[in-house]
């Protein structure tokens, strides 16, 4: 058996973005395990989760060290789970582990949660939700992350769900609270719902959906252009499409039009759908997790519309971006069009024109930019 060590020096990111001030594993990882490390020896194999392993640090590091079977796992993120998947082949351990939703599987008998915890407090707060719902009376959790990433409300909103909210004593900018005697439950409180004029429709939106129900400014600049991206277009793609708030209002202004939502995260996903089955367009918004558009066909779509994001992990970095640039390249049809919003200081447009075509300033205010780019006829450069 290796030692946990071992296990991180062969964990890569892959297929998520890899780069050198990019990390499989980090202090945060090390710290969660050495502080349930008794917990963890003194539990069954089968009695133990782990909810947001980023890459498998974790799951493998739990199997390595305690010998552990049957660790039930929840990722929200696609690329984790292939990473995780692609590392534990890698070192003979799929057989350790199970793949699961946040519900009552991944959590029934569960007497040690291991985690790392969410930026959001949404994504906090259903995580708390359903290991009080479904977890066993004496779970212990052992939430982690970086210093930099935690805030007080975090310990008030686990204080919601559990009678005993310890914070341990930090390490190498990391941080682990210590959660115990769950507290009984009502109704769920996730998804929520909320009204959104500019789509004048519904918004739903699941805890670890990326600006939960509310429409964010990026989206927003991005939604005022709408009218004037390509009117003939007839197969459209979300590209990152979070709660499906562009999805939705482009099938809700153009009836002949299908769209596909894509994202990585599991609770995107299941806001997309549900949101779009709350303004009666389910029957022409199709929303799938992969990741950047992986699973769609080239020369597949007219149009595509991305709000992509500027952070991969805690780090500032484009590589996911550019990804999404890359593929949205391949999927186009020649003449079809890519509708970007990001902020104005990281300058994508040189980036866009180079790898999907001819790239246009629409608009622009105090804080972002949005971009046509056309897809020429020619390949594109790769």
């Amino acid at each position: 058996m290796d030692s946990v060590e071992d296990v991180f020096d062969r964990l890569r990111r892959y297929p998520d973005v890899e780069a050198p001030n990019l990390y499989a594993v980090d202090a945060a990882d090390r710290l969660i395990l050495d502080t349930a490390a008794d917990a963890l020896a003194a539990a069954g194999s089968g009695e133990v989760a782990v909810i947001g392993d980023a890459y498998g640090a974790l799951t493998l590091g739990i199997a390595a060290q305690h010998g552990l079977t049957g660790i039930r796992v929840h990722q929200d993120l696609v690329t984790g789970e292939s990473a995780l998947a692609a590392n534990a082949k890698t070192l003979g351990l799929t057989d350790r582990y199970t793949a699961h939703a946040l519900d009552a599987d991944l959590l029934s008998g569960a007497r040690v949660v291991v985690m790392r915890l969410p930026r959001m407090l949404s994504g906090v707060a259903e995580i708390a939700e359903a290991i009080a719902r479904y977890a066993a009376d004496d779970v212990v959790v052992f939430a982690g992350g970086r210093d930099k990433y935690l805030t007080p409300a975090m310990n008030e909103v686990l204080a919601e769900f559990f009678a005993r909210v310890r914070a341990g004593r930090g390490r190498q900018k990391s941080r682990v609270l210590v959660v115990g005697e769950p507290l009984p439950v009502g109704e769920p409180r996730f998804p929520v719902h909320e009204h959104v004029i500019e789509i004048d429709g519904d918004v739903v939106a699941f805890g670890a959906a990326f600006s939960g129900s509310r429409l964010d400014i990026g989206t927003r600049f991005l939604l005022e252009h709408m009218d004037r991206m390509k009117p003939d277009a007839r197969d459209a793609v979300d590209l990152g499409c979070g709660t499906g708030i562009l999805a939705v209002a482009l099938a809700k202004s153009r009836p002949h039009i299908r769209v596909v939502g894509t994202d990585q995260s599991a609770a995107a996903v299941a806001s997309a759908r549900a949101t779009a089955e709350a303004n009666g367009v389910a029957d022409r918004v199709t929303v799938v997790r992969d990741d950047a558009m992986s699973s769609a066909a080239d020369n597949s779509a007219d149009l595509v519309l991305c709000n992509p994001p500027f952070h991969v992990g805690a780090a500032v970095h484009t590589g996911s971006a550019i990804k999404m640039f890359v593929e949205t390249g391949r999927v186009l049809r020649p003449g079809g069009e890519l509708w970007t919003v990001y902020n104005s200081h990281l300058n994508y447009r040189g980036v866009v024109e180079r790898m999907v075509g001819r790239t246009d300033v629409i608009g622009r205010n105090q804080k972002f930019t949005v971009t046509r780019s056309v897809r020429g006829l020619r390949d594109v450069q790769r």
